[in-house]
C-alpha cells in the first residue's frame, strides 16, 4: 500500500463522518456561490476540530481566491478549497540526525500512544539502516517500561531501563553512555507525560535536555511530541503547553485511523506553526507514516 493509499484509508472516518462529508453535503445543496455557504463551510470547520481562528483563515483566503480567480461554479470553490487546504498543512519525516549519535526526544500525555510511536520509529530508523537504541526515561509508571520493552523486542533494538522511580535524567546518561559505547546513531529517549502539573514537566524535561547538552553537546536533536488525533481541540492546546515547555521540533499525530477529527491537523500546523512530521494511520508496526501535505489534502477530500 502507497502513502497516498495509507493517507486515504486513515482519513477514512473523517471523509464518511467528519468535516469531508458535511463539505460535501453543503457544496451539494447550493447551486450557486453565495455568503450562506461560505458561512456554512465555516461553522463546519470549527465543528471539525479545524478552530475558530484557522476556519476563519481558510474562509477568508476561499472568498478572496475565488474572487480573484474569477471563480463561478461551487465545483470550482471546492477545488479552491483544496488548494487552501494543502497550502495551509505542512511537515514531512525530515529529521535532523546528522551527527553520530543524534538523539529524538519523545514527550507527550500518558495515553497518546507515545510508546508504541516510539517503537515504531525506532523499527522504521533500523530499516533505513541506523542503529538505534531507546532509553526507558518513563520511570513513573511499570507498564510504560514493560510496554517499551516489548516494542524495542519487536523493532529488534536494545533498550536501557532502570527500576520504577528512578531518576529519569540518570536513565538518559545511561542511555547516553551506552549509544556511545556501543556505536548507535541514533538515541531515542521516551519521558514522562504528567502535563497535569507544569511546572514539575518543565523542571523534568529541562533537568534531561542539561543531561543531553552535556554529555553530548554537539549533537543533532529532535523533540518530537506525540498527540492523539481522537481528542481533537484538546490536542491543540496540548500542544501549545508542550510548545512552551519543552521547545517541540515536530509533531506525530497518532490514531489518525480512529477519528473523524482529522481537520485537527489544520488547527496545529496554523496555530502552532510546527511540522507534522509523522502521522499513524493503523497498529502495524510499519503503520508510521511520514507526513505529505499534498497526500493528506487528497484524501481528505476523498480524491483518487
Amino acid at each position: 500500500m502507497g502513502l497516498f493509499d495509507k493517507f486515504k484509508k486513515g482519513l477514512k472516518k473523517t471523509r464518511e463522518q467528519g468535516i469531508t462529508a458535511q463539505m460535501d453535503e453543503a457544496f451539494q445543496s447550493y447551486d450557486k456561490i453565495t455568503d450562506e455557504l461560505y458561512d456554512e463551510l465555516e461553522e463546519i470547520l470549527i465543528m471539525g476540530d479545524v478552530g475558530y481562528a484557522t476556519s476563519e483563515k481558510i474562509t477568508k483566503t476561499l472568498k478572496e481566491k475565488v474572487q480573484n480567480d474569477r471563480i463561478n461554479t461551487v465545483a470550482g470553490v471546492r477545488e479552491t478549497m483544496k488548494d487552501i487546504v494543502s497550502g495551509i498543512v505542512w511537515g514531512g519525516s525530515y529529521l535532523n540526525l546528522r551527527t553520530k549519535p543524534a538523539v529524538i526526544l519523545v514527550i507527550g500525555v500518558n495515553g497518546v500512544g507515545k510508546t508504541t510511536t516510539i517503537g515504531k520509529l525506532a523499527s522504521r530508523l533500523k530499516e533505513q539502516g541506523r542503529k538505534v537504541i531507546i532509553g526507558a526515561a518513563d520511570t513513573f509508571r511499570a507498564a510504560a517500561i514493560e510496554q517499551l520493552e516489548i516494542w524495542a523486542n519487536r523493532a529488534e533494538v536494545d533498550l536501557i531501563k532502570s527500576a520504577e522511580g528512578s531518576d529519569p535524567a540518570s536513565v538518559v546518561y545511561d542511555t547516553i553512555q551506552a549509544g556511545q559505547a556501543r556505536g548507535a546513531d541514533v538515541i531515542i529517549i521516551d519521558t514522562a507525560g504528567r502535563l497535569h502539573n507544569k511546572k514539575n514537566l518543565m523542571q523534568e524535561l529541562s533537568k534531561i535536555s542539561r543531561v543531553i547538552d552535556r554529555e553530548l553537546p554537539a549533537s543533532s536533536k529532535e523533540v518530537l511530541l506525540v498527540l492523539d488525533a481522537t481528542t481533537g481541540q484538546n490536542a491543540v492546546i496540548q500542544a501549545k503547553d508542550f510548545k512552551e515547555a519543552a521547545g517541540i521540533t515536530g509533531i506525530v499525530l497518532t490514531k489518525l485511523d480512529g477519528t473523524a477529527r482529522g481537520g485537527v491537523v489544520l488547527a496545529i500546523n496554523n496555530e502552532l506553526d510546527v511540522p507534522v512530521k509523522f502521522v499513524g494511520v493503523g497498529e502495524q508496526i510499519d503503520d508510521l507514516q511520514p507526513f505529505d501535505a499534498d497526500a493528506f489534502a487528497a484524501g481528505l477530500f476523498g480524491d483518487d
